[in-house]
């Protein structure tokens, strides 16, 4: 299991993957939006989303949980 934290004050622009989906090393999970800059958090595992913990305009404090990748 591996926990996908934000490194940074930001807000939530897109959200790529799915509860469920299978991902690969380098894969983008989501893109964040802060100081009109568009930051894609990239996972380094292989695996299933088995948690989601964002959606589209949430506003997410450094070290939220955002995914959860088994």
């Amino acid at each position: 299991m591996v926990e996908i934290r934000a490194e940074m004050v930001a807000s939530v622009w897109k959200v790529l993957v799915s509860e469920g989906d299978p991902v690969e090393d380098g894969d983008t999970l989501i893109i964040l939006e802060s100081m009109k800059m568009e930051i894609p958090v990239l996972t380094e595992d292989a695996g299933v989303i088995s948690q989601l913990k964002v959606a589209e305009g949430d506003v997410i404090q450094e070290g939220d949980l955002i995914a959860v990748i088994e």
